[in-house]
């Protein structure tokens, strides 16, 4: 007989993007004509970066995210698969294109990101199996897709399944309608702002519990995150770790692919935080996604 798999199931849906990253000596404004000191060609995307963080962290991932028939989508997909990421339910739309990014990395790791968000992916979640929400320890989404955010939202709500929301930049109206829908609200500054305009940091972490999150934060980069829960609504703050940054590429979405795992683990929002804040900075120090090993041993030296 065949083992079950004792792996936390964490569904993850949203955007996934082909990357090509530069590494530049500096970003520089137009015109002009620079060349790179390297190239690397990868998966990305907020809810893809986070799903592969939920595989090599030692959880069983499902991705849920819409590509196009042209050259980039196929090879997109199996560059996830090959991370152990389950892509089997993802949707390939016809005469679609696929989205894609320009990163230019400097040398010490800041970014500047030009992103295509695709064309003719189509917008209508009713090919979602939200089914398997039944079997998953926590779900994850981003805002890129609201639609198919809001409606596996609700499903997984409905049925007890804590879900985690990454607040990157968006529309207003976007984070207003999908915040109250999740338990947890993980915000980066800029999507914070644009959820509560004109609020300082705590009082919009505030705004998401009114709104009925269990839990909600803010990452800040090297100043730590930021966070409060429903039950204790003292503001705290978790201390970044000290790494040396080479590329904070996809360093907040495994942010939140590490912290959706460790909800799905069960563990305290606290831990959760410190968990997530670990595999966050391996990411932005090494500018590869870590597996378990090297986050738990980071946890031990600070």
């Amino acid at each position: 007989m065949t083992e079950p798999d004792p792996r936390p199931v964490v569904v993850c849906l949203g955007s996934v993007v082909m990357d090509h990253t530069f590494l530049v000596q500096d970003i520089v404004q137009p015109p002009s004509k620079n060349r790179a000191t390297g190239y690397r060609l990868g998966a990305g995307g907020l809810a893809a970066n986070a799903s592969v963080a939920v595989a090599r962290l030692g959880g069983r991932c499902i991705f849920w995210g819409r590509v196009g028939d042209d050259l980039n989508g196929p090879p997109l997909l199996e560059a996830l698969a090959v991370q152990d990421v389950d892509v089997t339910h993802c949707h390939r739309a016809p005469n679609a294109r696929t989205p894609v990014s320009a990163v230019l990395v400097d040398p010490v790791g800041e970014r500047s990101i030009y992103a295509y968000r695709g064309d003719n992916l189509g917008t209508d979640p009713a090919w979602l199996p939200l089914h398997l929400l039944d079997g998953a320890r926590a779900f994850l989404c981003d805002p890129r897709w609201p639609e198919g955010s809001a409606r596996a939202l609700d499903y997984a709500r409905a049925r007890g399944v804590p879900t985690v929301i990454d607040g990157e930049k968006s529309e207003t109206r976007l984070l207003l309608d999908l915040v109250p829908r999740c338990d947890h609200a993980v915000f980066s500054e800029p999507g914070l702002a644009n959820y509560a305009p004109g609020a300082r940091p705590v009082d919009g972490l505030r705004k998401a519990i009114a709104e009925g999150c269990r839990a909600a934060a803010v990452t800040r980069g090297e100043k730590g995150t930021l966070w409060l829960t429903a039950e204790d609504p003292e503001p705290r703050v978790t201390p970044a770790f000290r790494v040396q940054a080479t590329n904070t590429t996809g360093a907040g979405d495994v942010f939140h692919g590490a912290y959706a795992l460790a909800i799905a683990e069960g563990q305290p929002v606290g831990r959760a935080m410190r968990f997530a804040s670990a595999a966050g900075g391996l990411r932005a120090r090494d500018g590869a996604t870590p597996d378990r090993a090297m986050v738990e041993a980071l946890l031990l030296q600070a």
